[in-house]
């Protein structure tokens, strides 16, 4: 059988990257990426094989439109000469659309029910796969009959934290101080529509923990720059060029905006903060199974800190509870390739 992954994210990378190891055995795989920052970087850093066709749309609407128009134009040919029986993404638009136009199937996995994105590939695909955390009145709403929904007992961090792992030799953490590992909000994700709360939280973290380890992984390079300029100079500002479990490993307390490195953090036993700069349901469970706890204001921030750091909880054990429960979507999606 021959397969196309379509790649968008870091995320994404990661997730798919057990199920492309177990696959390429007995099909062939063309996978497909788009030139961006983090993604870009940890493909070269772990060696996969995969095309780049396109780049990241940016911040406004026009230029994702027309991001997504080019490389439309750029993928149709590739795809069309792979000649692939079935098409699986994480809902990137683009591998919905030219699926439906060549008249491949499509299987798409999610657990953004919020993104717009769904609206555009939902309807053209013939199968999702999500987290059983997410509503299926939710996401029958953004186009996608319910019989066709199949829900796996997991959330998407689970998964990401199976694979392959790259390690690194110099990381910006020091063995003597606290570290604390921040990750900024994502300010140019479709989805995303609040003012950055990251830097008010930094600049809080910083006055009250002078002799601490910050380390800030930024997600664009516009970022990176505007965080370097605002944040005092014993800010680490880092782009992610790491694998997030090396960093993780040897991180105090993990500051996140509750997406995918929050509930990674989490899972891994990490004693997690969570500012919500996206509320979202991945997030709320973390929260009931006390793997995290929330603050969204910057005094809050720091204070939870300062008891996270003072106390002594079995974080671990929780996670590793949490984790044993989980289940591999593997088969569910070997399944859908079957029939």
């Amino acid at each position: 059988m021959k397969i196309w992954f379509d790649i968008l994210t870091p995320k994404q990378l990661l997730f798919f990257d057990q199920m492309l190891h177990r696959l390429k055995r007995d099909h062939q795989i063309l996978c497909t990426s788009r030139r961006y920052g983090e993604v870009s970087r940890l493909i070269r850093i772990r060696g996969n094989d995969v095309i780049f066709v396109g780049s990241f749309g940016g911040p406004t609407l026009y230029s994702k439109l027309m991001a997504s128009a080019i490389r439309l134009r750029g993928l149709l040919p590739l795809v069309r000469d792979f000649s692939p029986d079935v098409a699986v993404s994480f809902c990137s638009p683009e591998a919905a659309r030219i699926s439906f136009g060549l008249g491949v199937r499509h299987i798409a996995f999610n657990d953004t029910p919020y993104s717009p994105a769904l609206r555009l590939c939902l309807p053209l695909s013939q199968k999702l796969l999500t987290p059983w955390l997410l509503s299926l009145d939710d996401i029958s709403k953004m186009g996608i009959p319910k019989k066709d929904i199949i829900q796996y007992r997991a959330i998407d961090a689970a998964i990401t934290l199976q694979a392959r792992r790259i390690r690194h030799d110099r990381l910006p953490m020091k063995h003597d101080r606290t570290n604390i590992l921040v990750r900024a909000v994502e300010e140019q994700a479709a989805y995303h529509n609040v003012s950055c709360t990251t830097i008010p939280i930094i600049q809080q973290m910083d006055a009250e923990f002078p002799d601490a380890n910050i380390v800030v992984i930024t997600r664009y390079p516009e970022q990176r720059k505007a965080f370097r300029k605002i944040l005092s100079d014993r800010i680490r500002v880092i782009g992610m060029s790491y694998d997030g479990r090396d960093l993780l490993d040897n991180t105090d307390v993990f500051v996140g905006s509750g997406g995918t490195m929050t509930a990674e953090s989490a899972l891994m036993g990490v004693p997690t903060i969570s500012y919500n700069a996206v509320p979202n349901v991945v997030e709320e469970f973390l929260i009931s199974q006390e793997l995290a706890v929330r603050e969204i204001e910057p005094a809050g921030v720091a204070s939870r800190l300062r008891t996270l750091l003072e106390s002594e909880s079995d974080w671990k054990r929780r996670a590793k509870q949490t984790l044993d429960m989980m289940e591999d979507p593997y088969p569910k999606l070997l399944a859908i390739l079957n029939t």
